[in-house]
């Protein structure tokens, strides 16, 4: 390598470097006996790529010396004479070397032995002598060390005199790559290597903010993965390594089937074309042909790894990401070491705001899952299936614990995901602390859970075939909910329910928000049967149950039955927000408040944002009727909305449109308008019970505004939409709030006299005209 060095910069600098050339011939007669430094670079290739330059120049420094000491011609051209002469004159400091004398460590290394550890510290009169080269002579030499984890042995012996290497040259730009990180920052290499440590190369350091700062001369020097190239640099380099005629030999469907493939990782890029031009040798490349991940991939990603770190890899092959903890449970050790020490490795990314710091990379995550094993150590499906069962009740165990100490949705969401990718594609039967999963739904917060589908997005999906495709079927339909038709919700709970698969808490699960999507679209008395079936095995849906019961009996105009139910509720049941609901379609606006208000507190005490949505937007739509001020700091100053920006409540989010529109009764502020897009949205979105919500706070503004063609109007759509006697009393309200005469035949059930709650509903109108004649 040091020969490599210098044979490049004799065709770059062109001219002799007496310090390291003298140093480097005395070495070279002590070493190679009888060997020329001429014929060996011959042999080793130099001469070739770099000409016969540096054998000559090295000659001539010689020659230069014994001239410079008045040695004669013959004395010249023996080392030994010559380099005994130089030392001398270097330590008398003789005007005729007085160049040479002003480096200060080339006498020591001239009467040093001639050995390898020697020529080991050459470099620094190599660097020397690139120094004092004349200002329009100065290079910066790139040299690069390419495959560097080659070096690694028991000993780090050949890393030390390579480091060594770099230490001595600080003006040449070294570029060293390879599969592994390079730790000479790493404090616990000290005694292996010669410089570590972050003081001496700060730049390599993992640990910053605690670096020290480095010592005055000390190397520079950055450590960059290159594993994560970007899908357009992938493209444009698949484009530019193959070309013919100045075109890109690559196709560019192919060429997205590679990227796709890699993750960014260019050994994946290059393994792929070399791949395209073994297959063109007989026929035309497919994208077919690249659509998978490459044996040699596997065998590269696994050759510098131990027996150990293997296991652990395959292991956390099974996780999208892992801790130490997980990862050496997942593998069934008893040491964290194995796992520890292939997280220092660059094909595990870390990132320390993740529920689980480490994930392997993409590329080799899929050649250990995918690719063919050929490997002496290689797992049997067995194998596999058990480090699967590991994994799974590993992250159940960690679920647990942190359940017990601080509660962490994020963390419970992220071990769900993680479990029914797991269970699911390793076809586990036991789905162990999975059949628990439906705690997340207690807080009605819908991020999505299932993992991504095995075959493409074109394709026909199959069907559910075992417990955990159920299972993530199940939680799919229950969060897809909220952006799909609830028709379409009905029919995948339905599908779930028919595979059998499911038993228990799951089965409940899957047939209460089935109830729940029925009610969404007005069959009552569906609804009805699938929530009395929940409620009948009183099992921990159960209140849950009940409470869609009393809303079903609510939005009957059964309004005693509902409140009767109220008792039985309690937190499960949300029993403040059941309340409060019956509370103000009788027009009891400060009950019904303080109800939501109980409800919305109740549910920061048990720490459920999404709950909390849900009762504080009806409190907004109810302030709204008695209060426009009050109601706009609800929803403009940040309460409903901002408790619902990070959720996912597509109905409760029209619900808080519809309590703006009560705000806005009877101004200019397009009224009208909003209430047609909100009924748009609220049918698209399959929510029908909205339409006689909607219609009820658009007679709110005809009547505020005594607009009685158009209150008429709404009235007859409010009709309509109640034909089939859900939410009829709506109708009761709009006719009162007109102070049109009631509704023959009305079968609404209220707590108090119908003319009571009329009188009521007429007064609110009467009060909101007076309060917008009086901000006229």
């Amino acid at each position: 390598m040091v020969l490599t060095i210098r044979a490049a910069l004799a065709t770059a600098v062109a001219r002799p470097l007496p310090a390291f050339d003298i140093a480097l011939r005395r070495y070279w007669e002590a070493q190679h006996p009888g060997d020329p430094l001429g014929a060996y670079l011959e042999r080793g290739g130099l001469v070739s790529r770099f000409g016969k330059a540096m054998p000559q120049q090295t000659q001539t420094a010689l020659s230069d010396v014994a001239q410079a000491l008045l040695l004669p011609g013959t004395v010249g051209s023996v080392v030994g004479e010559v380099t005994g002469a130089l030392v001398g004159a270097l330590r008398e400091r003789r005007q005729t070397v007085r160049a040479l004398a002003a480096c200060a460590r080339f006498a020591p290394l001239l009467e040093s032995e001639s050995d390898l550890e020697a020529l080991s510290f050459y470099p620094h009169l190599l660097a020397w002598e690139l120094d004092r080269l004349p200002d329009d002579k100065k290079i910066t030499p790139v040299i690069l060390l390419d495959t560097f984890e080659d070096t690694a042995d028991r000993h780090r012996d050949l890393e030390r005199l390579l480091q060594r290497l770099v230490w001595l040259m600080p003006n040449c730009f070294f570029v060293i790559s390879g599969r592994s990180h390079l730790q000479w920052a790493d404090p616990a290499l000290h005694g292996q290597l010669d410089h570590t440590g972050p003081a001496a190369w700060p730049g390599l350091a993992t640990t910053p903010g605690l670096v020290p700062p480095p010592r005055h001369g000390a190397p520079g020097g950055q450590q960059h993965l290159t594993g994560d190239l970007s899908p357009e640099d992938c493209d444009d380099h698949l484009a530019r390594r193959l070309t013919k005629d100045g075109q890109p030999l690559i196709s560019p469907a192919i060429r997205a089937v590679i990227t796709a493939r890699s993750h960014g990782l260019p050994l994946h890029l290059d393994l792929a074309a070399s791949r395209f031009l073994e297959i063109r040798r007989t026929r035309e490349p497919q994208p077919a042909d690249f659509d998978h991940t490459f044996p040699a991939l596997l065998a590269r990603a696994l050759s510098d790894l131990t027996a150990d770190e293997r296991h652990v890899l395959r292991s956390v092959s099974l996780l999208d990401a892992f801790d130490l903890d997980l990862a050496t449970r997942a593998a069934g050790l008893t040491q964290q070491a194995p796992a520890r020490r292939l997280t220092e490795r660059p094909i595990v990314t870390e990132n320390s705001y993740a529920p689980w710091p480490y994930h392997l990379h993409g590329a080799i995550r899929s050649a250990v899952t995918e690719a063919d094993d050929h490997t002496d150590d290689r797992w049997t499906p067995a194998d596999w299936h058990q480090a699967a069962t590991r994994a799974l009740a590993a992250l159940g165990d960690q679920w647990a614990a942190n359940a017990a100490l601080t509660p962490s949705r994020t963390l419970l969401v992220s071990c769900l995901r993680q479990g029914l990718r797991l269970a699911r594609d390793l076809r586990l039967t036991d789905l162990a602390w999975l059949t628990e999963a439906d705690d997340h739904t207690d807080d009605s917060v819908w991020e999505p859970l299932a993992p991504p589908t095995r075959a493409s997005s074109s394709e026909p999906q199959p069907g559910p075939d075992t417990p955990a495709d159920a299972l993530a079927e199940l939680l799919a339909a229950i969060a897809r909910r909220q952006h799909e038709h609830r028709e379409r919700t009905a029919e995948r709970l339905t599908t779930v329910l028919n595979t059998g698969l499911l038993s228990g808490e799951l089965a409940e699960l899957a047939l209460y928000y089935r109830a729940k999507a029925h009610k969404n679209l007005a069959r009552t008395d569906t609804a009805l049967d699938g929530m009395r079936q929940v409620a009948d095995a009183d099992g921990r849906l159960a209140p849950r149950a009940h409470r869609g019961m009393a809303s079903l009996a609510r939005i009957q105009g059964d309004f005693p039955t509902a409140l009767a139910a109220i008792p039985t509720l309690g937190w499960e049941g949300r029993h403040h927000r059941v309340l409060a609901h019956i509370r103000w379609p009788h027009d009891d606006i400060d009950r019904a408040i303080a109800a939501f208000e109980a409800a919305r507190t109740e549910a920061e005490q048990h720490n459920a944002p999404g709950e909390r949505a849900i009762a504080q937007t009806p409190l907004a739509l109810v302030t709204a009727f008695t209060d426009p001020a009050r109601a706009d700091d609800e929803l403009a100053l940040a309460l409903a909305h901002q408790y619902l920006a990070p959720l996912d409540q597509r109905a409760t989010t029209l619900y808080a449109h519809v309590a703006a529109l009560n705000r806005d009764a009877g101004t200019d502020h397009d009224v009208t308008d909003r209430a047609t897009v909100l009924h748009t949205e609220s049918t698209v979105a399959g929510l029908p019970w909205l339409t006689p919500l909607i219609q009820t706070a658009l007679a709110f503004h005809h009547a505020a505004r005594g607009a009685q063609d158009d209150l008429t109007a709404t009235i007859d759509r409010l009709r309509q939409a109640t034909a089939n006697g859900d939410h009829a009393y709506y109708v009761d309200i709009a006719t009162a709030m007109g102070d049109l005469p009631q509704p023959t035949g009305s079968t609404t059930q209220w707590l108090d006299e119908a003319h009571t709650v009329r009188e009521r509903w007429r007064a609110l109108v009467t009060a909101r005209q007076d309060h917008l004649r009086g901000t006229q």
